[in-house]
């Protein structure tokens, strides 16, 4: 039992000595990474990024227009925003007009090469505001996850 007091002291000794004979203050804990949504900028970057895509890309492409002749582009804007503000971690909640991705997507036999366009404008948008790529990435991997239920057609 004096064996190991001892050499407990020493330890301790020694650590202290190792430390500049003082105790160290435990490192205050890291602060906690940035949602993708501040890294994007909120919301109201998200809102330029959006209607940029709308306007300027998605309904201007003709690989995928067809898909939006008649509807509401406001209203679809607002709903995107909505959606990639909570996707990314934002105080937003997605208040669209079906209950899921499928649902709203059903009947429109969209293929994957109309699913790409639609990627390939988003991130046309995304580049001319000058968005990181992990940001970019890190938003298009948490939409892709809705692939599935958007694309219908084989």
């Amino acid at each position: 039992m004096k064996t190991r007091t001892i050499t407990t002291t020493v330890l301790l000794a020694a650590s202290l000595a190792a430390c500049g004979g003082q105790a160290r203050a435990p490192e205050p804990p890291a602060a906690p990474a940035a949602s993708l949504y501040d890294r994007l900028g909120k919301k109201d970057a998200i809102a330029l990024v959006v209607k940029d895509f709308v306007e300027q890309r998605v309904a201007k492409d003709a690989r995928i227009n067809d898909f939006f002749a008649h509807a509401d582009l406001p209203g679809l804007e607002m709903k995107l925003i909505e959606q990639i503000c909570e996707a990314t971690g934002g105080p937003c909640k997605y208040t669209g007009l079906y209950r899921d991705m499928k649902t709203a997507h059903a009947g429109l036999a969209i293929k994957d090469a109309d699913f790409t366009a639609v990627v390939e404008d988003l991130t046309a948008s995304l580049q001319k505001f000058q968005i990181g790529a992990a940001e970019q990435q890190e938003l298009l991997a948490a939409l892709g996850k809705m692939h599935d239920d958007i694309v219908t057609a084989k």
